[in-house]
């Protein structure tokens, strides 16, 4: 087999995982085979195998490929110096998510890899992994502003972060069934949410008080 550099190299390895995806989102993991994604890829059955020994394999590589991505929009949230104004910056990144139609492939396959966890040891620990980089980002901005007075101390971060955490994978389902609503007074609905962590005059009084 001739040798190619590592750009043509990452280049097959896209190729494979995007007609991965186009078939897991059309049929979902258990209707698709292997053959139907070296078919949709283009290549030959040695060049897909050289790259992914397994359906599971290419679940787990589009998993990781969603979590770098994910990475670089919880960023966004990291940047801000007040941690609610953070809280509401990650809304409106997922908010542009959940809007792009490019976005909807990985939407659908998501869904199905919540549904592969149930069975599947390998797919649960990669899909808990996802959850648990924006769940962390979350607690860490709310126990930031806990500290500095911002957010109400008698509420727990990790319930705070499981609760957006469930609000969003809720819109994703939603979306993914063809639900028809208006995402923006959804995401402001959230900020409403949100803005109802904030420290009150009242909770400062209950605090000197005691």
């Amino acid at each position: 087999m001739p040798k190619i550099s590592d750009k043509q190299r990452e280049g097959r390895r896209q190729q494979i995982l995007e007609a991965a995806l186009a078939c897991f989102a059309e049929d979902g993991f258990h209707q698709t085979g292997m053959a139907d994604i070296v078919k949709r890829s283009g290549l030959s059955h040695g060049a897909v195998y050289l790259y992914f020994q397994s359906k599971d394999d290419l679940i787990e590589a589009l998993a990781d490929d969603r979590h770098r991505r994910e990475a670089v929009l919880n960023s966004v949230a990291q940047g801000s110096g007040d941690p609610i104004e953070g809280l509401h910056a990650l809304v409106g990144v997922y908010a542009q998510w959940l809007t792009d139609s490019a976005g909807e492939a990985r939407r659908r396959v998501g869904i199905h890899g919540w549904a592969e966890a149930l069975r599947n040891r390998r797919v649960r620990t990669s899909v808990v992994e996802g959850i648990d980089m924006p769940r962390a980002l979350i607690v860490a901005l709310v126990e930031r502003g806990q500290h500095d007075g911002l957010i109400k101390r008698d509420l727990g971060a990790e319930a705070i972060a499981r609760v957006l955490i469930a609000i969003f994978q809720g819109f994703v389902l939603q979306k993914c069934w063809g639900q028809d609503f208006d995402i923006e007074a959804c995401m402001a609905a959230v900020t409403g949410v949100i803005d109802g962590f904030r420290t009150t005059k009242a909770d400062v009084k209950r605090r000197t008080r005691s």
